[in-house]
Parts: structure tokens; C-alpha cells; sequence
């Protein structure tokens, strides 16, 4: 049986379609996502908690679920929507159909609208809070509701979605390094790429002090992504910056990203619609190169002129986005901290920028002498 359901937009724009995975009402941010393939990771990214994603590619699920690809245990979206929800699935790894992993994890989710339309209203109005509802409800509740929730901005979301306890990622192989990562929200292919070169990886809660960081007495700091606005996240900022006088090297992703431009003065902003999906153009400045990056991100660094930042004159720009110009990636100019807006971890999206876990791992080995 065929069961209605709308998204219903803050501005009053309405779609109408069908439901799929869980029933009921669903609120947050609406955004979209470009990436042809991998909306088990999307779905699954601790980026996206508050969001309702949008995927772009017109046919979700036609390779099912399974437990390998998830980069954290349960799906972090506030709900989805797609053109058309595959009947059918087939591939060697899928364990469970999209709509009833959906269905088991309570992701009320919506299918059958047009979402070129709801993908080119948002890049034209941005991204704005919305809710998915049945079909039966009445538009005018659900708009009150949708009135009541709060914006993106100044909502700090890592609490959510991090670790309660410290855990440890142990170093695959021989042990070189310790690494302690703040998870704002961390996908788990990150501390899998650090832990193939053999770091040990000391996860810890988003709101740890940095006395508990010194602690552990890591080799290097790594600053993951996470949802929300970086505004609102300032415990980080103290340890970034002991941790960097003493030149321990840090490397930061997405909302760390954020947070190393924020703890040298830096300033962030909220994008108008952000840039979501597998296919982004980024430059590296050093030597001109074009990387095809994974992003989730809807607040940005704000630059200055050249290659500085907007009130942290220790900080370079490395990276710049080729569709828009923003930044996407920063170094210090005289320690060993750096940064990049986009996902090189890329679960999912292309593998051009894995290098900067190695370049991670090089600022370690020369600081501890090893070749």
C-alpha cells in the first residue's frame, strides 16, 4: 500500500510524493547531495545530524545496505528524500534493502518528488528548515512546527553525535604514532586511513579539556568534521592552540577545519546552500594541482586578500574552491598545522586527496626524528 507524504519548505514551497522508510514527522535543515553512489555513507555521516538530505542522482538503493560501508553505527540524517527509491537491489554485499534499513533505524524518509526542482529552489533560496510529513497531516501544524525548530546557525551539534567514552583505534601493524582525535562527529574511514599507518588513535569526546589532551601526551592532534555551526564549539580552540605552541602537529577536516582557522583568529560563515557531494573541484595552490574532493559542509572560512585569512595573519590559504572561490584548505605559516575543508577520507567520493594523511604522518615522523 501506497502511503502520501509531502516536504513541506519554511518558505511555504510544498512537494508531494511517497513515504518511505519510518513513518511520521521529520524536521531539519534541508540540503542536497550530488554523489551518484554511496548514500549508505551519506546517510550514516555524523556531518548531516539536523539535516534532510536530498540525494541529486535520480535511483537510491539499487545496491542495498551493509554493515562495512557505515561510518558510524546507526544513520545520522534528520530524514531523506529521493527521485525514486529502488524496488530492487542487487550486489554481493548488501544485507538488507534501503527502505526497511530506513524502517529499522526510525529515518522517516520520501520519495517520488522532483528533486531537480527542490535542488535548484534551494541553490536559488539556500538551504532552509523544512519538514516531512503524511500526507494527511494538515500543512498549517506542520508549518508551526517547522516555524519552532531551530536554525543551523548558532545550534551546536557535536554533543550529539559524539563518543560518550574515549576509545581506542589500535595502529595497524607496527605502532609509530599516537594520535588523539576530538570526534565532533567522526566517520569511521578516517581512523581507519590513520590506523593503516600506524598511528594508534585515541578518540575522544567533543567537549574534553585540554589538560586531559596533554595527558595523553600524543604525537599529533586530528580535528574531525561534525555538524553544526563552528561558532558554537570553543572548548577545542584552548587545546589547538597549547598543543600547537608546543609544535605537535595537527591535522583538521571539515568542522575542524573551521575550528583550526577559529583558534588562530580566524572567521567562518554560513554558505547559502553548502557544497554536498563527490565531485568538487578544489586547487592546490603549491603546485597547481586540480583535487576532485568529497564535501559536507555548510559554513566556510572566511578569506582575506591573497592567500591570508580574514584576522589570522599566521595562517596561509593551500586549497580554494574552483566553483565559488572559497577556502578549502589552510597551513601555519611557521607551525605544523593544517587544514581542509573537504573529506579525504572520501567515503564516499574520489581518492585524490588521501595524501594528506601521509602528509599527516610525515609531520610526526620529523618531529619524533624518524625518516
Amino acid at each position: 500500500m501506497i502511503d502520501a507524504a509531502y516536504l513541506l519548505l519554511e518558505d511555504g514551497r510544498i512537494f508531494r510524493g511517497e513515504a518511505m522508510g519510518a513513518r511520521g514527522i521529520a524536521l531539519g535543515e534541508v540540503v542536497f547531495n550530488t554523489s551518484m553512489t554511496g548514500y549508505q555513507e551519506v546517510l550514516t555521516d555524523p556531518s548531516y545530524a539536523g539535516q534532510i538530505v536530498t540525494m541529486t542522482y535520480p535511483l537510491i538503493g539499487n545496491y542495498g545496505v551493509n554493515r562495512e560501508d557505515q561510518e558510524s553505527s546507526r544513520p545520522q540524517v534528520a530524514g531523506f528524500v529521493v527521485r525514486e527509491l529502488s524496488r530492487v537491489h542487487s550486489n554481493w554485499r548488501a544485507q538488507e534493502p534501503l527502505d526497511a534499513y530506513l524502517r529499522r533505524h526510525g529515518v522517516i524518509g520520501l520519495t517520488g518528488i522532483d528533486t531537480r526542482a527542490l535542488t535548484r529552489h534551494i541553490r536559488s533560496a539556500g538551504a532552509m528548515r523544512a519538514a516531512i510529513a503524511p500526507g494527511d497531516y494538515s500543512p498549517d501544524a506542520v508549518m508551526e512546527r517547522i516555524q519552532s525548530h531551530p536554525r543551523m546557525e548558532g545550534l551546536d551539534l557535536t554533543g550529539e553525535v559524539s563518543t560518550d567514552e574515549p576509545y581506542v583505534v589500535p595502529a595497524v601493524g607496527t605502532e609509530r604514532f599516537r594520535v588523539v582525535a576530538y570526534d565532533f562527529g567522526v566517520k569511521a574511514h578516517s581512523l581507519r586511513l590513520l590506523a593503516e599507518r600506524g598511528c594508534r588513535v585515541t578518540t575522544i569526546p567533543a567537549g574534553t579539556a585540554a589538560e586531559a589532551v596533554l595527558e595523553e601526551k600524543p604525537d599529533g592532534l586530528f580535528l574531525s568534521n561534525g555538524p553544526g555551526d563552528p561558532e558554537t564549539v570553543r572548548e577545542a580552540l584552548r587545546t589547538i592552540r597549547l598543543l600547537s605552541e608546543r609544535e605537535i602537529p595537527i591535522f583538521g577536516i571539515c568542522l575542524g577545519h573551521q575550528l583550526l582557522a577559529r583558534a588562530f583568529g580566524g572567521r567562518t560563515y554560513k554558505l547559502l546552500y553548502g557544497h554536498r557531494g563527490g565531485n568538487h573541484p578544489v586547487r592546490r595552490l603549491e603546485d597547481g594541482a586540480v583535487e576532485i574532493t568529497s564535501q559536507n559542509h555548510g559554513f566556510a572560512v572566511r578569506g582575506g586578500a591573497g592567500d591570508s585569512i580574514e584576522n589570522a595573519p599566521a595562517l596561509r590559504v593551500t586549497h580554494v574552491n574552483l566553483n565559488d572561490g572559497t577556502v578549502e584548505g589552510l597551513a601555519h605559516r611557521e607551525l605544523p598545522a593544517f587544514s581542509v575543508q573537504y573529506h579525504p577520507e572520501s567515503a564516499p567520493g574520489p581518492h585524490d586527496s588521501r595524501y594528506l594523511f601521509d602528509r599527516f604522518v610525515d609531520l610526526m615522523a620529523r618531529r619524533a626524528g624518524q625518516p
